[in-house]
């Protein structure tokens, strides 16, 4: 990281999901980096006492392996501020912060701390969000919880732990789920919170990279019966992903959902901005994450933006290559949101 910001992870998950387990081994194994670890919830019981050094009256502890752990006493903000400037006077040293909220905390907000506030935006970089989806009780907690519905879809990347204490069908109906709440972020079944550190740090999802990955599966049955994307508010009788073989896939209409946009037509750009700009103000506390690739008209090189609630970042990408197929391609994961305004309004922005 050239850069010289501090690579930033943010780690949601289900109550009993592992994140705990996930927290202490990253904060133990030799992978030579220094990690400060930010707690939402600090107990005695979270953070092995073998491995903390100092008086727990401290906000910031060292612990015996050089990392740090911290609590949110009055707001991230001014935690994130504390620790920068305590690297800087060489007070402390660590490489990245991992933020860890409480069970049934949205990710949003903490995200949003990243982008508005210019403080930390000057010291940090937001890397990605994890969630972790615990197998057994998931079904359950997402039918229930609308937190846990949230934080799937803020993720970049899910981890679904013990998955060895459910059956391979249960497992698939799992991911069939999280799959329609958010393409974008791979899935991994992960043994409780054992995870190697290289699918946790450093995974860009908050780059305006031109990659745009989502799950092909989706996006092939999004193709059968659907002119521009998938659009998702007649139910599920037409869902992504799923078969007829599934019955019990179509139990879940989650208000979590996604659905793609693309066109092989440019954009407007003039048209495109507005419109953007106008469902990111109506719509945008029910904005979770999105992000396109575009071909814009008059524009030799790709435009990137991505989003979280009302924040829209854009920027230049790399060049269309010469015989490259041009098109557009946008993913919108959101509570609710009207799939079909979404699909005129981006249709009528192309030229």
């Amino acid at each position: 990281m050239s850069t010289g910001l501090i690579p930033a992870t943010i780690l949601t998950g289900f109550l009993g999901s592992g994140k705990t387990t996930l927290l202490k081994r990253v904060l133990t194994e030799s992978h030579g980096q220094k990690i400060a670890v930010i707690e939402n919830e600090f107990g005695e019981e979270n953070i092995d006492n073998d491995i903390l050094v100092g008086d727990t009256e401290e906000q910031i502890i060292q612990l015996s392996n050089g990392c740090v752990c911290c609590t949110i006493r009055e707001d991230l903000r001014s935690t994130l501020s504390e620790l920068a400037m305590k690297r800087r006077k060489g007070e402390l040293v660590f490489d990245r912060v991992v933020i860890e909220t409480t069970g049934l905390a949205d990710p949003g907000p903490v995200a949003q701390t990243f982008f508005m506030d210019d403080e930390v935006a000057e010291s940090y970089l937001l890397d990605s969000i994890l969630t972790l989806v615990d197998a057994v009780h998931a079904q359950t907690q997402l039918d229930e919880r609308q937190e846990a519905r949230r934080q799937v879809g803020f993720a970049d990347r899910i981890f679904i732990s013990k998955a060895d204490l459910v059956d391979e069908a249960a497992l698939d109906a799992l991911s069939h789920r999280l799959k329609h709440m958010n393409p974008r972020a791979p899935q991994q079944r992960v043994h409780f919170g054992e995870v190697p550190i290289a699918q946790v740090f450093d995974l860009h999802g908050f780059n305006l990279n031109a990659k745009l990955e989502i799950d092909p599966e989706f996006l092939a049955a999004a193709d059968h019966g659907h002119h521009h994307g998938h659009d998702d508010h007649h139910g599920h009788d037409h869902a992504p992903g799923e078969h007829c073989d599934h019955p019990h896939h179509h139990r879940h209409d989650d208000d979590v959902k996604s659905f793609v946009f693309r066109s092989h037509k440019a954009f407007n750009p003039a048209k495109l901005e507005d419109f953007l700009g106008s469902v990111v103000q109506i719509y945008g506390p029910k904005m979770l994450r999105y992000k396109g690739v575009l071909n814009m008209k008059g524009s030799e090189r790709k435009v990137i933006f991505q989003g979280v609630h009302q924040l829209m970042g854009s920027d230049l990408g790399p060049k269309w290559m010469p015989g490259e197929k041009r098109q557009s391609k946008m993913v919108f994961i959101g509570i609710d949101l009207p799939g079909d305004v979404f699909q005129q309004g981006l249709t009528q922005c192309l030229v």
